[in-house]
């Protein structure tokens, strides 16, 4: 049997006027919800200088990279490997978290092979008189090295350090090779 046309549309009319309800009080709900906050915590940059460049690290050969950006910090570790699977073969370990702010200087690697490593510290001029000569920047701080073993447990060994810019061409030499011929 067909129903006549005057029941169903009050009853339609119920239900667009409640699905209009339900919308509007979401969309009242979503308008008062402030909106988030960047997330800066995994890597800021309010550096003093630009310290961007490459550093010294443990072993000949071995360097760390920070870049500073507009919007952060990021960067990586080249070392060599020193387990039993990687030993001598180099190893690039990138920043997981990365700040400098003023002076301060800190970063966390990303673990390769179960190792990582945390470094806190600062940096400041070295004796170098330009950034053509090793050292014109200097970290100095503590660097902590994580192992994760084989049965899950986390060992750490902390270490003052020292790491220093190294040799960087000059700027406006960086052109010349190219030009010449």
């Amino acid at each position: 049997m067909i129903q006549p046309v005057s029941k169903i549309q009050p009853v339609s009319k119920i239900i667009a006027i409640f699905l209009l309800a339900c919308c509007a009080v979401a969309q009242s709900r979503n308008s008062m919800v402030p909106p988030a906050a960047p997330n800066h915590e995994k890597s800021v940059n309010a550096a003093a200088d630009d310290i961007s460049g490459m550093y010294s690290f443990l072993g000949e050969g071995e360097f760390v990279q920070i870049s500073l950006e507009q919007d952060g910090v990021s960067g990586y570790i080249s070392r060599r490997g020193d387990l039993a699977s990687d030993r001598g073969a180099f190893l690039d370990q990138f920043f997981d978290n990365a700040s400098v702010k003023d002076h301060d200087v800190s970063f966390t690697t990303k673990a390769v092979h179960g190792v990582w490593f945390e470094f806190k510290g600062l940096y400041e001029r070295g004796p170098a008189k330009t950034k053509a000569q090793d050292g014109y920047y200097v970290l100095r701080g503590a660097l902590k090295e994580l192992t994760t073993g084989a049965n899950g447990s986390t060992s750490s060994r902390s270490r003052q350090v020292e790491f220093k810019l190294l040799a960087q061409p000059p700027e406006d030499d960086q052109g010349k090779s190219k030009g010449k011929g």
